[in-house]
């Protein structure tokens, strides 16, 4: 087995600086109840819209927030836009993962010097409320990033979208920030998309798990930890690894017919209070067998919360040098066994939950094997 880790450095020159995640698009079969459902489930907020009342004729978009985290739900208004093909061949899915930055233009200046395919030539957009600056490159499958410049820029969202409220904004159920964003890709791709963040984005590889780490009985993956300078972005990148059967991750490329984002880790503070409401609200999760609790404490020592309600909500827990996570992965929220969620609270740890791997993955191969996919 093959573990890794790196620390950070902070005194470097980064030819990328990253502030955060700005915003993450998925592109879906009918927005305006997609927007519904994330506002239901998951409690975010209603933000802003683009569409034909605002003079966007080929699509509508609606942008909800919770916290730090903006999710823009867009889908096309004809069968022939090139948004519906996505739609036809992926399911819903993410397609944008979009990074702020103090400078669109060079960001998109030195990634694309260093190897990284354009997807969006650099470009101002302007309204009453200042300008935007966006570009972007090309990432696995059809999934892009965005560089959002927004510092001279005071409206909600972006030029174009308007102000959006409904009646109709359940409380939201504590999720803070997007933690990181998991890739899914091919058969022997994960290296290669290991050396574009490397090279392109100037990240680093900060954890490696290989395929006698992530595994159970019947099947195995790999996966790599990339993270940019200042450690704000994190992309863990997943490839498939020999096993008996079918892994996830082949079933996830399988049906979303290709390489895209697998899952979006979505930060808490109160990970018991933040599932019990999701759960409240008819978001389901993977449930482990009572056991992993046995001894817990034995495995990743004391803890600050009660281990009751964990063992009723099913909630993992992991520890590193740093401290400990507690970390909890939804079902897949589409149709498709595709895209899921992860809930974490970090107490000082900086890791993704290492020690819980076999527990999280028996549940995936229960889930698959129901759907007939194992």
């Amino acid at each position: 087995m093959q573990t890794q880790t790196i620390d950070i450095p902070t005194n470097t020159t980064d030819f990328l600086p990253l502030n955060g995640t700005d915003h993450v698009e998925f592109y879906v079969g009918n927005a305006k109840q997609a927007a519904h459902y994330y506002k239901t489930a998951f409690g975010f907020q209603d933000l802003a819209y683009a569409g034909p009342e605002t003079g966007v004729r080929d699509r509508a978009s609606y942008v909800l927030q919770q916290g730090k985290i903006r999710i823009v739900l867009t889908t096309p208004l004809h069968s022939d836009h090139p948004i519906a093909e996505h739609i036809k061949k992926h399911g819903d899915g993410v397609k944008v993962l979009a990074l702020w930055v103090n400078d669109a233009y060079d960001a998109f200046k030195q990634t694309t010097k260093r190897g990284a395919e354009p997807y969006q030539q650099p470009q101002t957009l302007n309204d009453e409320f200042g300008e935007v600056r966006t570009s972007g490159i090309k990432l696995y499958g059809e999934t892009v990033h965005l560089f959002i410049e927004r510092k001279n820029y005071k409206g909600l969202f972006l030029p174009g979208y308007k102000e959006h409220k409904t009646v109709y904004n359940p409380t939201d159920t504590g999720l803070l920030y997007v933690d990181h964003c998991v890739g899914n890709v091919g058969w022997h791709q994960m290296n290669h998309w290991v050396d574009f963040y490397a090279d392109t984005m100037g990240f680093r590889n900060i954890l490696t798990f290989d395929d006698k780490m992530i595994s159970t009985e019947y099947s195995a993956l790999m996966s790599k930890v990339m993270s940019n300078g200042n450690g704000y972005v994190k992309f863990p990148i997943n490839e498939p690894a020999e096993g008996k059967k079918k892994s996830q991750i082949e079933e996830y490329l399988e049906f979303y017919e290709g390489e895209g984002v697998q899952h979006m880790a979505l930060a808490t503070h109160d990970i018991v209070n933040t599932v019990t409401e999701l759960q409240s609200r008819g978001v389901e999760f993977l449930t482990v067998p009572t056991t992993y609790y046995d001894e817990l404490t034995d495995r990743v020592g004391h803890i600050d919360e009660d281990l009751g309600p964990l063992k009723d909500l099913g909630i993992l827990v992991d520890r590193d040098d740093e401290g400990y996570l507690l970390q909890i992965f939804t079902k897949p929220v589409e149709d498709r066994p595709t895209l899921f969620f992860e809930i974490i609270q970090r107490k000082g740890a900086k890791s993704f939950g290492a020690g819980n791997f076999k527990a999280l993955f028996e549940a995936i191969e229960r889930e698959q094997d129901l759907r007939g996919n194992l």
